[in-house]
């Protein structure tokens, strides 16, 4: 008698996830919409962001056994962005970084910003393009899947001159490279510097802190600072000096030593001059951190980086997850041309020009060391 049983049915091939994804994320004040886009690569990472401020929600990579944690600082949701100015994750324009006084004269014209940090501006004033919902055009070809943000600022927006339009492109590629190009061109004479303004912790929230982390900065110069932030002008030799990351040094390892630049910057504030041997991408810094293995490799096109160490984060801000940050919790690594620079005539020129095109690219290369 032959036996009898049930007739197995073939297995349903299991979902694949989707690379590039995109939703509805909530709307500012004034109703209009803010959407939520996905990256994802065949390697496991996951990058999230919205279109209000172009803001990095999460960056998700596995640590050397495969684990995934976001490795970034920030909110939960849309709202929590509006209320806190902390730039957690932002695009920054039109400058990043501060310039003193809150003015800048350009062709013989003194122009006037706002003073949000002191007397000085900070990241495009109190309104920056942090604030505004860029338009988003999503894309998926052989280089990886990523967005186009296009912003357009007015003549005059936050004391600019010149109506410019920006764009920047992210991209996520299958060999675990975010890739971010910057683009603008500008109807007058105006100063642009761009950047991304992410905080990291690389144990993905798993320490109190990232202290520990190692960091390499191609620079043998950096730019001291005034007692409110501003470059002196003046390019400084790292070497002897707790601002040598010419090799691997943990961000601790000399934060608290007496210091009068590091007391002005309550730790890690200033620009780091980047060796530039050629025209291109250039190594700007690399980022181990020891238990998780995680490593970030950072390329870029610009003259100079901004290391903060996140010292005027107080316990204040209550962030995903309901973590609380406190001070030092992440670290930022912002390239850039040099703070002030509309003031420094012997510091790399950011002004822009009618029939001209403002163009930066910087790479963010995720990985983990096999030890």
């Amino acid at each position: 008698m032959a036996a009898c049983g049930n007739k197995s049915e073939p297995a349903k091939p299991m979902a694949e996830t989707p690379r590039l994804t995109l939703a509805p994320f909530g709307q500012t004040a004034d109703g209009t919409g803010i959407d939520l886009i996905t990256l994802r690569n065949q390697r496991g990472i996951e990058i999230r962001l919205m279109t209000y401020g172009g803001i990095i929600l999460s960056i998700k990579t596995p640590d050397r056994t495969g684990v995934s944690d976001d490795i970034t600082l920030g909110y939960d949701t849309a709202a929590a962005y509006f209320k806190n100015s902390t730039y957690f994750g932002v695009l920054v324009g039109r400058y990043a970084n501060r310039i003193a006084k809150a003015k800048f004269t350009l062709d013989g014209k003194t122009y006037t910003l706002p003073a949000n940090n002191g007397v000085n501006s900070l990241h495009g004033g109190t309104i920056g393009w942090d604030q505004k919902v860029w338009k988003a055009d999503t894309f998926q070809n052989a280089g990886g899947v990523g967005v186009a943000l296009t912003l357009t600022s007015p003549d005059g927006d936050q004391g600019y001159p010149g109506e410019v339009k920006a764009k920047v492109t992210y991209t996520l590629t299958d060999d675990s490279r975010f890739v971010v190009d910057y683009d603008a061109t500008s109807s007058a004479p105006t100063v642009i510097n761009m950047t991304q303004h992410t905080y990291f912790n690389l144990t993905g929230m798993k320490a109190p802190d990232a202290l520990g982390h190692e960091l390499m900065i191609a620079a043998d110069h950096y730019t001291p600072v005034d007692d409110t932030l501003i470059p002196t002008g003046q390019l400084a030799p790292v070497k002897g000096t707790p601002f040598d990351f010419t090799v691997p040094t943990a961000i601790g390892a000399r934060i608290g030593e007496p210091n009068e630049q590091l007391t002005r910057g309550k730790g890690y504030d200033h620009n780091w001059v980047l060796r530039r041997p050629a025209e291109g991408l250039a190594l700007a810094a690399v980022v181990r951190e020891p238990f998780t293995g995680r490593t970030m490799e950072i390329t870029t096109t610009e003259p100079g980086i901004q290391f903060y160490s996140g010292n005027f984060l107080d316990g204040t801000l209550t962030g995903k997850g309901g973590k609380v940050y406190a001070q030092r919790t992440g670290f930022c690594l912002e390239t850039q041309h040099f703070p002030d620079s509309p003031n420094q005539p012997k510091f790399p020129s950011t002004v822009l020009r009618p029939g001209s095109r403002y163009t930066s690219q910087t790479v963010f290369k995720f990985g983990t060391d096999k030890k």
